[in-house]
């Protein structure tokens, strides 16, 4: 990109309203953060901001609202069930969708176009309209309020979205490799493990991370399939409860807040490196 817009180069520019919008959205972030260490007191008296212009005024700042959260709130626990929701609920997707995208993009089968067609039209369903239907059956084969539940309507949710990206990767990859493959007398589950498999890595992180967020950031799903019960509550429905039970005590909410996004930050950092691949993979063909 080149030229003035101005008298302004426009790379300039850009790169000064990137900077701007980056700035714009770390600010609310950061004085999470600084709030979630300052002691009750500091924060009646003062804004976060004050609290950078005394970096050396330690009697500021206290490990006591973490303390209160994790052993009084149930956020430990909490974080556990969020674990153990999320980790099913990213695999299992994944896992079928690889398969369905594969037989999409490569296998012939009677109605392949149409069935593919539907399947992205489910991507235009709202939620909300599944829940009753969902609820009622769940309620027949005993799954309201377990693990069980909440995986099958994760993995039931996410299939769509998954099925089409990873789609997506996997028609794009060269057919001389399937030709070839196929001519030494591979079998369609070998080519899927030994060649698709180890090529569609950078868009299985991209699409792991999607859902990963998804799965550990929702609230609507995991309160209306799993309820308020804190033995299997994840950490969305106990921070929701500490919003409305906390009026007074709020400072302890920015704590809580950032105890879960403290994995969700790990997991996108550790993938970003095949974030951009997955994503774009497949968008440019020739």
């Amino acid at each position: 990109m080149s030229g003035k817009l101005f008298g302004v180069p426009t790379r300039l520019l850009l790169h000064a309203v990137i900077i701007g919008l980056v700035i714009i959205w770390l600010l609310p972030t950061l004085g999470t953060f600084v709030t979630s260490f300052r002691t009750p007191q500091a924060i009646n008296i003062s804004g976060w901001w004050t609290a950078l212009s005394q970096p050396l005024n330690f009697t500021q700042y206290t490990l006591e609202n973490y303390r209160t959260v994790l052993t009084q709130q149930n956020i430990g626990l909490a974080f556990r069930n969020s674990l153990i929701i999320t980790i099913p609920a990213t695999i299992l997707p994944i896992l079928f969708a690889s398969f369905a995208a594969y037989a999409f993009a490569w296998m012939k089968f009677p109605g392949r176009d149409l069935l593919f067609m539907l399947m992205i039209g489910l991507l235009v369903i709202p939620l909300q309209m599944t829940f009753i239907p969902v609820l009622t059956i769940f309620a027949k084969i005993n799954l309201n309020g377990k693990f069980l539940g909440i995986w099958l309507a994760h993995t039931g949710y996410g299939l769509p979205l998954t099925i089409y990206l990873m789609h997506n990767f996997i028609a794009g990859l060269p057919r001389d490799l399937f030709d070839s493959a196929a001519i030494d007398g591979a079998s369609p589950l070998k080519i899927f493990f030994r060649i698709v498999m180890p090529l569609s890595v950078p868009a299985v992180a991209s699409v792991a991370i999607f859902q990963f967020l998804w799965v550990w950031n929702d609230l609507l799903v995991a309160l209306i399939y799993l309820g308020a019960n804190p033995k299997v509550a994840p950490l969305t429905v106990v921070i929701a409860n500490l919003v409305g039970s906390r009026g007074q005590a709020w400072w302890l909410l920015t704590a809580a807040a950032f105890i879960s996004i403290l994995l969700p930050m790990f997991v996108f950092f550790a993938f970003q490196r095949y974030f951009v691949r997955g994503i774009l993979a497949g968008s440019v063909k020739g």
